[in-house]
């Protein structure tokens, strides 16, 4: 239980990092769609933080304590915060293709030890991520997709 809850809290600690990255990506995007990435960027951001939410929660669950601080997010995040500068719009779908793998990777690791353990409800709670990230892939691949087309 005390692996799957280490897990857990650097899954909580990635997606603290990735909702600021995301954040900061919706403050900074610039080009031609910026109406359209701004709004799905916020959309991105607000789902994140219900799910650090219900992640962190989880973790009181199981009768753990979820991390709570930046310094303790930070060091021990997958995920590279973004600079604080402007973003072209194909450079930030990259990244944030590249953090939602990161993301499933860890989702997906995250159900096997529950699976294993018989830890059926952070099994249930990780098909729901896996589930979320794969659709959102698709969809910013098949976006990418149109943009190397034109």
């Amino acid at each position: 239980m005390e692996d799957l809850v280490e897990d857990l809290n650097c899954l909580l600690s990635d997606l603290n990092v990735f909702y600021r990255k995301l954040q900061n990506y919706h403050w900074n995007i610039i080009g031609k769609d910026f109406f359209v990435i701004h709004e799905k960027l916020e959309e991105y951001y607000d789902g994140i933080n219900e799910q650090i939410d219900e992640i962190a929660e989880h973790i009181l669950m199981l009768g753990a304590e979820p991390l709570g601080t930046m310094q303790d997010y930070l060091n021990t995040t997958c995920i590279a915060e973004a600079k604080n500068e402007k973003i072209k719009d194909c450079v930030m779908f990259e990244n944030v293709i590249k953090d939602f793998e990161t993301l499933l990777k860890k989702v997906t690791d995250i159900k096997k030890k529950a699976d294993d353990s018989n830890n059926y409800a952070t099994s249930s709670l990780m098909d729901n991520y896996i589930l979320d990230y794969i659709k959102k892939l698709w969809m910013l691949k098949q976006m990418m997709e149109k943009e190397k087309n034109v």
